[in-house]
């Protein structure tokens, strides 16, 4: 995919409308994790360095077109401002902001205004050119939303003249190494919660992968279409039918597909539970998965170090509680010593590194986009990317 970059368009001296992915974790105005905000430094730093003015636009939750307080970017500002070492201007206000003489102004949570995410196109670009007026020129910079046909995203690319910044540029690289002609063997890890959000990603991957292990909730879902018991773990049973075909197709094409053969079990999902190790087909039928076991631990470990492309997207297990981190832990260790290049899949993957003590710099490359990085995985267009080809 050819897309415009930021170094291709002139910006010195300019108004910019800039475009960013800051949807941190939140807890009561305490940003618990703050990658994305990091992520966007590069694009920012550029800009000023050019003279640019910028005003920010960005989300954070699904607010759906509400005013909520806790959805606000007001502490977002704060921790740029520090990163950044310089003043940030917040504006309560999205539309018809007093921009004044701030070289930085960012914008409240453009998803308080309902037109964002509107399906009605319409709606979309009046807002869009509510957005066009504070600028000569629009950076998209906010990979995690360049699914979306959202009008900061998407509509308003189409009103001025406009580039992807530093951060949707090296996303978009490391995707493409990852989907055309990627140096083997290639690894993919997949967790999370549930199978029918990878189910079209692992589809995709099949045909491109040499090993594929599975871990995290939708790992069950594998088992029981084995006919193992799986207690009282996550499960999607409407998904059976389309596992078995995977788990066939696989087979035919010679993917190692790796899935778990002890599991950490729990009577309930509980930090406090007491964790139990059992094998894979004897999860007793009042417990439930919460991990996977040290020796799929280590066997998984085992089949990424020697891989010199490995993708990771989606915890091993309940990385939150400690009797149940293990699997993600030592899966994020065997990224670290990839000897080619290693790719954490944003969201949670992200912030389970970095919870679990991993520096960014430990791995090839974090990916700020969670959903973005699959469906891009998937094979789909992004409304995001088409529009800065």
């Amino acid at each position: 995919m050819n897309i415009k970059t930021l170094e291709a368009i002139d910006v010195r001296g300019k108004r910019v409308l800039l475009r960013c992915d800051l949807n941190v974790p939140l807890t009561n105005g305490v940003i618990s994790d703050d990658g994305r905000i990091r992520a966007s430094l590069p694009t920012i730093k550029y800009l000023l360095a050019q003279g640019a003015s910028i005003v920010i636009t960005a989300h954070l939750g699904r607010p759906k077109g509400e005013r909520i307080s806790a959805l606000s970017l007001a502490p977002v500002a704060i921790r740029l401002a520090e990163l950044l070492e310089v003043p940030v201007n917040f504006s309560s206000e999205i539309i018809g902001a007093k921009i004044g003489e701030s070289q930085i102004t960012l914008l409240e949570n453009i998803r308080f205004e309902a037109a964002e995410t509107s399906k009605d196109e319409s709606e979309r670009v009046v807002l869009a050119t509510q957005l066009a007026i504070y600028a000569d020129i629009f950076i998209s910079d906010g990979f995690g939303a360049v699914h979306r046909k959202h009008a900061s995203v998407y509509d308003v690319a189409k009103l001025l003249p406009h580039a992807a910044g530093l951060l949707i540029a090296a996303e978009v690289d490391v995707l493409q190494k990852l989907t055309h002609n990627p140096e083997r063997p290639y690894g993919v890890a997949l967790g999370g919660s549930k199978v029918s959000d990878k189910i079209g990603v692992i589809s995709n991957l099949l045909d491109k992968v040499d090993t594929l292990a599975i871990g995290g909730g939708m790992l069950f879902t594998f088992l029981a279409a084995k006919g193992f018991e799986i207690g009282k773990s996550l499960v999607e049973t409407d998904l059976l039918p389309t596992v078995r075909e995977l788990m066939e197709r696989a087979e035919k094409l010679g993917v190692n597909l790796l899935l778990p053969t002890d599991i950490v079990v729990a009577p309930e999902f509980a930090a406090g539970a007491t964790p139990t190790t059992v094998a894979a087909d004897q999860i007793p039928a009042d417990q439930m998965g919460l991990d996977i076991g040290a020796q799929s631990s280590n066997t998984f470990a085992s089949a990424l170090n020697v891989c010199k492309t490995v993708f990771w997207n989606g915890p091993m297990g309940v990385f939150e509680f400690p009797n149940f981190a293990n699997g993600t832990k030592v899966v994020a260790q065997a990224l670290t010593q990839v000897s080619g290049i290693s790719v954490v899949g944003g969201g949670d993957s992200a912030a389970a590194v970095r919870a679990l003590g991993f520096a960014d710099s430990d791995f090839g490359y974090i990916s700020t986009g969670g959903g973005a990085s699959l469906e891009y995985l998937e094979g789909k267009e992004l409304p995001g990317l088409l529009v800065l080809q």
